[in-house]
C-alpha cells in the first residue's frame, strides 16, 4: 500500500540541545497534545530512547480508542522516531529531527509516513483529510514548542526548582505540571489518594487537616491551585460550604505546613479569582481595587487571608486572581462548544457584561513569570489585557466555528436554571486589567480573543469576519 508523507519544519530560537531535551523530558507528550483533540498517557515504559513504549488514550469523534507506539530510533540531539504497533493506521512512523542552525538557533522537523487500511481510492481521499488534520495539529505543536522554550530560556541562569503543586489534576494544574517538567523542574504533587511510590506524590486531606510534612524537604516553591469546582452543581447551602471550606481550609493547611518546615520554600503562589472584585459593570479594575459583596467575593477574600501563615513567615506570597480560563479541554469554553457548534450559541442576558478571560497557555506563562520574578508579591490579576463583552465573545466564537451566534439566553432562564451561581458567574460583569503582569514585563502569547480562540481550536477565522 502506498504511503503518504506529511512534514512540518520550523526554525526555533534555541540551541539544538535545548530543543531536544524539551522533547525528551516528562510532560512533552501532554504539552504537544492539541486541546481540541486531547490525548491521555495511559501507560509508558521509558522516555524517548530506543525500545521505549507508550499507550495513549485518544478519540475519533466521540469514539475512544488506544494507540500503542514504540520508539525505534534514538540519536541524542539529532533525531528520534516512533512507530505505531497497534492503532487505526496500516502504517505510521513519526520521525522527529533536530539540526543546529548557527550557535543559538535550531531547525525542528516532524515527518510522518502513514498508510490507511482502505481501498486505494478511499486512501487517497481520506489521506488528504488526515494531512489537513496533521497540518492543524503540527502548527499548534510547533507554536507551543517555540513559546514554551522561549519562556524557559528566559530564566536559563536559574537552577531547576522543586515545586510543590496542589490541584495538579485540574485544568490549570495538569497543564502547568507538564509545562514545568518539560522545563526541567521537579514537581511534587499533593494528592488525596494513597501516594504512588513511583511518583513524587505527598498525601494531604484539607478537611481533616492532614499533610505529610515529613516528605516535603527541600521544596523551593509552592503553587496551590486546589479548590472545589464552583461551576458544578447549584449553590445550595452545602455546595457553598464546600466551595468555601475547600479553599480556606486547604490554603490554611498548606500555608501552615510549609511555614513550619525546617527549610521553608521561598515562594508561595496561591490561586484566587477575579470574583474577588464582584459585579462591577464596566469599571476597569486593578489590583488596588477592593473586594465586592458577592458570595464569590467573600470566598476570595477569606481564601487569600487564609495564607497568612506563609506571609507571617516571610515567604514571598502571591495571589493569582485568575479570570475566565479558556481551553476546549475544560471550563467555560468546553461547555460552550457543543451549543455553538450546533448553531445555538449567542449572548447570555443583555450581553454587555464584561468577560475578563485568559488563554490556558497565558495562565501557565503568567505563573512562570510570577515564580521567577521575586519583585512580585500580593495580588496579581491573571487576565488578558483585552477583555470583551459577553455579546462580542459569542460573536467571535461563532465566527471561528463558522456558525451563527444569534440565540439569546434570557436572564430569567439563567436565574431559573442556575440560581445564584448563574447570576454571579454568567450575568455579572468584571472588567479587570493585568496591571502587575504588564508592569513587570510579561509578554502575552495571545492577548486578543480572536487569536486565542483560533489557536485553541486549531481554526482560522473566515475572511470578512468580526
Amino acid at each position: 500500500m502506498k504511503k503518504r508523507i506529511f512534514s512540518k519544519r520550523s526554525t526555533i530560537d534555541a540551541p539544538v540541545e535545548e530543543v531536544f531535551n524539551w522533547h525528551a523530558r516528562p510532560g512533552s507528550i501532554e504539552r504537544l497534545s492539541p486541546p481540541w483533540d486531547p490525548l491521555e498517557v495511559i501507560e509508558r515504559t521509558g522516555g524517548i530512547e530506543k525500545g521505549a513504549e507508550v499507550v495513549l488514550g485518544m478519540k475519533a469523534g466521540p469514539i475512544p480508542y488506544k494507540w500503542h507506539a514504540k520508539h525505534i530510533v534514538f540519536e541524542e540531539n539529532r533525531c528520534f522516531a516512533d512507530t505505531q504497533t497497534k492503532g487505526p493506521f496500516s502504517e505510521w512512523t513519526h520521525y522527529h529531527s533536530f539540526k543546529a542552525y548557527g550557535k543559538t538557533q535550531s531547525i525542528l522537523e516532524d515527518k510522518i509516513e502513514f498508510a490507511l487500511p482502505f481501498h486505494p481510492l478511499g486512501n487517497m481521499f481520506a489521506g488528504r483529510i488526515i494531512e489537513k488534520k496533521l497540518g492543524r495539529i503540527f502548527k499548534y505543536r510547533h507554536h507551543t514548542t517555540i513559546e514554551d522554550l522561549k519562556c524557559h530560556l528566559s530564566v536559563k541562569d536559574n537552577p531547576p526548582l522543586t515545586i510543590l503543586v496542589s490541584g495538579a489534576s485540574g485544568l490549570i494544574g495538569r497543564t502547568l505540571v507538564s509545562f514545568l517538567t518539560t522545563g526541567g523542574h521537579r514537581v511534587v504533587r499533593l494528592v488525596r489518594k494513597t501516594p504512588d511510590p513511583k511518583k513524587d506524590e505527598v498525601f494531604w486531606d484539607p478537611m481533616s487537616g492532614v499533610c505529610e510534612a515529613d516528605r516535603l524537604d527541600k521544596i523551593d516553591a509552592v503553587i496551590h491551585l486546589a479548590g472545589d469546582n464552583i461551576g458544578k452543581g447549584r449553590w445550595n447551602r452545602n455546595k457553598k460550604k464546600e466551595i468555601m471550606d475547600s479553599r480556606v481550609k486547604g490554603t490554611a493547611l498548606v500555608a501552615e505546613t510549609v511555614s513550619k518546615l525546617k527549610n521553608p520554600p521561598e515562594t508561595f503562589i496561591c490561586a484566587s479569582a477575579i470574583g474577588y472584585y464582584g459585579d462591577r459593570g464596566d469599571k476597569i479594575l486593578t489590583e488596588h481595587d477592593g473586594p465586592g459583596f458577592d458570595f464569590i467575593s467573600k470566598v476570595c477574600k477569606k481564601w487569600e487571608a487564609s495564607a497568612e501563615p506563609a506571609v507571617s513567615k516571610g515567604i514571598r506570597t502571591v495571589f493569582l486572581r485568575i479570570g475566565v480560563v479558556l481551553s476546549p479541554s475544560g471550563g467555560a469554553l468546553e461547555k460552550m462548544l457543543v451549543p455553538f457548534k450546533l448553531g445555538l450559541g449567542g449572548k447570555t442576558g443583555h450581553g454587555s457584561q464584561y468577560i475578563s478571560w485568559i488563554g490556558i497557555d497565558d495562565v501557565i506563562g503568567a505563573v512562570h513569570h510570577v515564580l521567577f520574578n521575586d519583585t512580585i508579591s500580593g495580588a496579581v490579576n491573571i487576565v488578558s489585557p483585552e477583555p470583551v463583552t459577553n455579546a462580542v465573545f459569542a460573536k467571535k466564537l461563532g465566527n471561528i466555528l463558522s456558525r451563527p451566534a444569534v440565540c439569546k439566553i434570557p436572564e430569567w432562564a439563567v436565574a431559573l436554571v442556575f440560581g445564584e451561581m448563574g447570576r454571579e458567574l454568567l450575568l455579572s460583569g468584571t472588567r479587570v486589567h493585568p496591571g502587575k503582569l504588564m508592569e513587570t514585563g510579561y509578554q502575552f502569547r495571545h492577548p486578543g480573543i480572536q487569536n486565542v480562540l483560533s489557536h485553541l481550536l486549531g481554526l482560522q477565522i473566515k475572511t470578512g469576519g468580526l
